[in-house]
């Protein structure tokens, strides 16, 4: 597909060394950080031991406060919206618990949503007795959103909570119009974009969401131990806050008396890995100047490229629903299991990922499989990488 041309791809393999030994496609676990990141994390590190932590965050506060800045960019959202976080679902938990739950508030959400989104809801439900509603999905796969706003009139949710891209299947929900009917009532919305920052455009503003969660070191090929959390203006002007504020998202105005700063960094604490956040701010720069409207089309054509392919080597079973598909691509292979098919693609130089019935037991229910492969191209792959993997999956068929 020529929407970069091929000295580009050269350019992005060149800054991802690990592309000359490896056919990397479990970007959807843990992309390949370009050098840049490194670079910038090995000398913010340097400058640890040569000046010291404290004086090192001092002389690197531009590079640091590009966190924000970048993010804000890549979501279009604004720097005062967004929150450093370790993870994704340490974002997601810190959204959850700013939220004034009482017994008999509903929690309304898909039947794909993440398996720790979904153990946070049943927590939930055993502190304070909510009731957590399932919208159902359409037919051809994804939460239908006629029946999701049936329900929002019929339960009067307090929460809306969407997975945007489901970890175990190339699925891309309707975040969107999810979005509008919650805006229309006046309901807290809160995606997970754990999988799709990074990979498919994101806009805050079209999503219209209150609350929006992310990881540095999937698509967006950051560091582990980064994400992020968009906090929108109206939760803000609300004064909702995490459990457990400190000297950096509180102030202590009296002694009996504090004050929740103004801004998303209410939802983060004064302690942080610096030199990480630094990698992440770069990562977020990269992805920004390369562009996601570029990045969204190349990972969903080499996506659909695999598919295709997987789909024409029987009994191979490619089990990714929806009528949009995104970078994500799962199968299930009979009478192997998934950790001998995964090694056995290591042992190729293929790097792949897996998961069990455990990480969604509706989806994977549904599908009637106990485990699946997950296979995730981004723009640094080629079509000749996907082209060995699916040789292999042919070898590995004809055995």
């Amino acid at each position: 597909m020529n929407l970069f041309t091929s000295s580009e791809i050269a350019q992005f393999r060149k800054d991802t060394p690990g592309t000359s030994s490896l056919i990397h496609l479990n970007n959807a676990g843990a992309a390949f950080m370009p050098l840049g990141v490194k670079k910038n994390i090995d000398h913010y590190l340097q400058m640890e031991m040569d000046y010291g932590g404290y004086e090192t965050a001092a002389l690197q506060k531009e590079g640091l406060d590009a966190f924000y800045t970048n993010f804000a960019k890549l979501i279009n959202a604004k720097a005062s919206q967004i929150a450093f976080a370790t993870n994704a679902t340490d974002a997601y938990n810190k959204a959850l618990s700013a939220i004034p739950f009482r017994q008999g508030d509903v929690i309304l959400t898909t039947l794909n949503d993440y398996v720790s989104n979904q153990i946070a809801f049943l927590q939930i439900k055993q502190l304070w007795g909510v009731q957590i509603v399932h919208a159902r999905d359409v037919p051809e796969g994804g939460v239908d959103p006629q029946d999701m706003v049936q329900k929002m009139d019929q339960y009067h949710p307090k929460l809306v909570a969407v997975t945007h891209v489901p970890t175990n299947s190339g699925l891309i929900q309707p975040i969107e119009a999810i979005g509008k009917a919650c805006r229309e009532r006046d309901i807290l919305y809160l995606v997970d974009a754990c999988q799709s920052i990074g990979q498919l455009v994101l806009d805050v503003e079209k999503i219209g969401c209150d609350f929006l969660s992310g990881t540095g070191r999937k698509f967006l090929r950051g560091p582990r131990g980064t994400g992020f959390l968009f906090v929108s203006d109206r939760v803000l002007e609300q004064h909702l806050a995490p459990l457990f504020l400190d000297l950096h998202s509180a102030a202590w105005s009296a002694e009996d008396e504090f004050e929740a700063l103004g801004n998303a960094k209410r939802f983060e604490l004064w302690e942080k890995p610096y030199a990480f956040m630094l990698g992440a701010a770069v990562a977020a720069a990269y992805t920004n100047e390369i562009g996601m409207d570029r990045i969204e089309k190349r990972v969903k054509w080499l996506a659909q490229y695999l598919r295709d392919g997987l789909q024409a080597i029987p009994p191979i079973r490619v089990l990714d629903l929806g009528v949009e598909k995104a970078g994500i691509v799962t199968l299930h292979l009979p009478d192997w299991q998934a950790p001998h098919l995964h090694q056995h693609l290591l042992q190729q130089g293929i790097n792949s990922a897996y998961t069990s019935q455990a990480y969604n037991r509706f989806d994977m229910g549904k599908k009637k499989v106990d485990w699946l492969l997950r296979l995730s191209p981004h723009y640094y792959n080629t079509v000749e990488e996907l082209d060995v993997v699916l040789k292999v999956m042919e070898n590995i068929v004809a055995r």
